[in-house]
């Protein structure tokens, strides 16, 4: 997949069929616009492009009294998903508070059309765009008798009725429901981190851990509790358990930490980016009446995990 960072980047191609988003989070909903976008490539030999944003508009346009947006995927995040889904051409769009101010109108001439060019244009149901999101599929259908390019609106994605979303997404994962995240989203939730060198009590307890700090100040960290979680190092899957949280037993800190403790794991992972995959929510944080008694339910977490992941082998 080629990605351009500006639009003076990508050839012009009127034979293009392309979509717009932020896709945050790239769940089985986006999947649906994704697959249908390589279907009419192939039926009309026309190009694939994916125009998204960076930064996500909500930060560029954060208001002071709104609590800031937490992603489920950086950009990288997206644009690796992108490539999954065999994606051809994906462009980012550089997200300023000047370019929002660009009306809808002028935003489907002056770069969609001029600059990138397309043939098709796919919406989803409630996509809106440009100033004051004035762009709808009204506007769109009014611009491509006049320039020549087709609309088509994809409906939304359910599942058990509920219409599969970002936002549901986010939700789910505030509220421990890890595995509803996940089926919404298709693939286990991740968080990219490099290991640190904590404080080095989980070894004095028997139960080393890897101290993770997430690169990404907007990425969203899943409520405090322990989780059975996976991660892929030197190609080899390992399984754990990670706690996020405040450690209360010891600190009761105001700033959560992410420590993951690896079964059958013996190896020095300080400076190495790791990718933790989310798959079980096991309990809540709390505080315990000491280290043995904290040591006492770390072993009941790990016989469940481990029994787990053997349900999952």
């Amino acid at each position: 997949m080629k990605v351009y960072r500006d639009f003076d980047e990508i050839e012009f191609d009127k034979n293009t069929v392309l979509t717009v988003g932020t896709f945050d989070g790239v769940h089985r909903g986006h999947k649906t616009i994704l697959n249908r976008l390589k279907e009419i490539s192939n039926e009309n030999s026309l190009r694939t492009v994916v125009l998204t944003m960076e930064p996500h508009p909500r930060i560029v346009l954060q208001k002071g009294d709104k609590p800031p947006i937490s992603l489920l995927t950086n950009i990288n995040e997206r644009i690796t998903e992108f490539r999954r889904q065999g994606i051809e051409n994906c462009v980012v769009m550089t997200f300023s508070y000047e370019f929002s101010q660009i009306s809808a109108e002028e935003f489907i001439r002056e770069y969609l059309c001029k600059r990138v060019g397309m043939s098709k244009i796919l919406v989803g149901y409630d996509h809106m765009f440009g100033k004051n999101r004035d762009g709808d599929e009204k506007l769109l259908e009014r611009l491509g008798d006049e320039l020549g390019f087709d609309v088509e609106r994809l409906e939304a994605m359910e599942d058990h009725e509920v219409i599969i979303s970002s936002t549901k997404i986010r939700k789910a994962l505030k509220e421990n429901q890890v595995e509803k995240a996940n089926e919404m989203l298709g693939y286990e939730y991740m968080i990219q981190g490099i290991v640190v060198k904590g404080d080095g009590r989980g070894k004095k307890l028997g139960y080393p851990t890897a101290n993770l700090i997430p690169p990404n100040l907007y990425k969203l960290v899943p409520e405090n509790g322990v989780y059975i979680v996976s991660s892929t190092i030197d190609d080899v899957v390992y399984y754990g358990l990670t706690n996020i949280g405040t450690r209360p037993t010891f600190h009761d800190q105001e700033a959560s930490t992410i420590e993951v403790h690896f079964l059958n794991l013996d190896m020095d992972l300080y400076g190495k980016e790791i990718y933790l995959n989310f798959h079980k929510f096991i309990r809540s944080e709390k505080k315990f009446n000491g280290p043995v008694e904290l040591v006492n339910q770390i072993n009941l977490d790990k016989e469940f995990a481990i029994k787990y992941i053997d349900s999952l082998k």
